[in-house]
Order: structure tokens, then sequence, then C-alpha cells
């Protein structure tokens, strides 16, 4: 059974302090409520400041097991970034030192055989007279309107 005891204060500077207390109530009296006294500690008191409050609630092997569970998450997450970030730069370098001059050459290989096969295509032309006339000469085919 827990026994319930009124103790009064001696010095008036600090009972002005708590905030349980008002100036106009009487020590005897329990007209002050605690609804009225909490929301004006609400407005005081921060969010880490309730997070703090709950070590009280909490006990300690839970506290530790939430403690280890974050921590190992966090690390977990720190490890995979780096290890991910490391990966990341090996295929770009990678691809810089290596694909890039490798795409420039097979581009540059590219060229010179379309070139070839338009100096293959000119050789194979001028040992072959084509049955088609060159284009400055016009070959009269008869009476053509005018326009055509």
């Amino acid at each position: 059974m827990v026994k319930v005891e009124i103790v009064e204060e001696k010095d008036p500077q600090f009972s002005s302090r708590s905030p349980y207390s008002s100036a106009s109530s009487s020590h005897s009296s329990s007209s002050v409520s605690l609804s009225s006294v909490g929301s004006e500690l609400d407005a005081e008191e921060s969010f880490y400041e309730r997070i703090a409050a709950l070590v009280d609630i909490v006990p300690p092997t839970t506290r530790h097991s939430i403690s280890t569970t974050i921590s190992n998450t966090f690390g977990f997450v720190k490890t995979t970034g780096k290890v991910v970030g490391n990966l990341m730069w090996i295929v770009t370098t990678s691809a810089l030192l290596v694909g890039l001059p490798l795409a420039l050459s097979l581009e540059d290989e590219a060229k010179i055989v379309a070139q070839e096969k338009e100096i293959l295509a000119q050789q194979q032309g001028a040992q072959h007279p084509s049955m088609y006339p060159p284009p400055n000469q016009q070959q009269q085919k008869g009476i053509m309107p005018p326009g055509f």
C-alpha cells in the first residue's frame, strides 16, 4: 500500500518553480488538475525529452535488443553501400579504359571497310561499262512534251 504525504515547502521561491503548484491554490486543496498542468508542460517538452523518458518504461534487455538491431541494420546498410559504390567504380572505370577505345577502333574499322567497298565498286564500274549512258548525254526518244 502507498502512503501519500503532503510536504509543505518552507521557502516560497522554490514553490513558484514547481509546475504543479499555483500561486492562488492552497496545499490542501486539489483544485489544480494534472491535465491543465500537462498542457503547460507539453509546449515546453521536446520530442527528444519524450523519447528519453521512455528509458524508465522500456526494460534494459528490450532496450539492448532494439539498440543492437538498429546498430546491425545501419552497419549492414553502410557495408552494402560501400560495396555497391566500389563495384560501380570498377565497372565505370573499366568501361572508360577498355570499352571506349574499343568502340572508337570498331568505328574506325567500319569506316575503312566502307571506303574499301566504295573503291572496289568504283573499280568494278570502270572495268564493266554500264549499259546506261552517263547523265550528261541524253538520248532522243521521239517527241517529248514540255516539262518532262
